[in-house]
């Protein structure tokens, strides 16, 4: 079984949910990566999304953008990603997603790059400018070798295509907070919780929220309705002072915060 599936059987047992954060490859180097990566484990996290760098993201705010562009900067490529990645994937306890533009995806071949996110320890990929009406040939890859293709909704999409949308994801669905990019934001819109209770009756994927979600008072409106939240922008910002700051300090801090919002997750369960 995935692992994805193995994670979300166990946290529904245990009625708890995913805590789920970004970090974008690379920036300011890999080896930062792992750290973090292990320091989030340690913290609390249940996946983790990993971002590999593209000069064009889509649907990433500044932040984000930047991170990427730092890690382009340092000549980061796909290939060292999931090179050093797989050197310590296996001895983690928690499932890797890797966030990746389609370009990616093409530039390399669908088959080749599902075998080596594969390889390299990835259990799923969320491919964020791959529409559903395209999605097909990948998803019935993925599908072959039981490597999950998370897929968008967004607060704007039509119910009939948010059906088609949820019967081809696997893993999770991605449920996005709010329209436009990425970014950390005062609120979340009340109408978000309406569009999670119509979903929970289209789908049986457990529900994931992100986009937004920077503070525990987000987490204890979500807690109740989802599955799982997602956190990228709020602890990449840290990233950007990774010039100014030792590094091992700025990873505590990362690593702070997710507890904070993994603790707020917790509560009240």
């Amino acid at each position: 079984m995935n692992p994805i599936d193995t994670l979300f059987q166990r946290l529904r047992s245990e009625k708890r949910k995913a805590f789920i954060p970004f970090i974008p490859a690379g920036d300011p180097d890999l080896d930062t990566t792992g750290a973090l990566i292990h320091e989030l484990i340690r913290r609390g996290a249940d996946l983790i999304e990993i971002g590999l760098p593209y000069s064009d993201p889509i649907a990433d705010g500044a932040v984000i953008q930047a991170s990427y562009s730092r890690a382009l900067k340092g000549r980061i490529r796909v290939d060292d990603v999931f090179a050093e990645i797989g050197r310590f994937s296996k001895a983690l306890r928690s499932p890797l997603v890797a966030m990746a533009s389609y370009s990616l995806v093409h530039h390399r071949g669908l088959d080749t790059f599902v075998e080596q996110a594969i390889s390299a320890g990835f259990s799923g990929a969320i491919v964020p400018d791959l529409p559903v009406e395209e999605a097909g040939a990948l998803a019935r890859i993925a599908a072959e070798r039981d490597f999950k293709l998370i897929q968008l909704v967004t607060p704007t999409t039509p119910r009939d295509r948010a059906r088609q949308i949820a019967r081809q994801s696997t893993g999770f669905l991605y449920c996005v907070s709010v329209a436009g990019i990425t970014g950390e934001r005062a609120e979340l819109p009340p109408q978000l919780l309406d569009q999670l209770r119509w979903l929970r009756t289209q789908t049986d994927l457990p529900l994931c929220v992100g986009f937004g979600i920077s503070k525990p008072e987000h987490v204890a409106m979500l807690r109740d309705h989802v599955d799982g939240i997602i956190v990228g922008s709020a602890l990449v910002r840290r990233l950007e002072q990774a010039g100014t700051r030792p590094i091992a300090e700025i990873i505590t801090e990362i690593g702070g915060l997710a507890r904070s919002l993994a603790w707020a997750l917790e509560s009240r369960q």
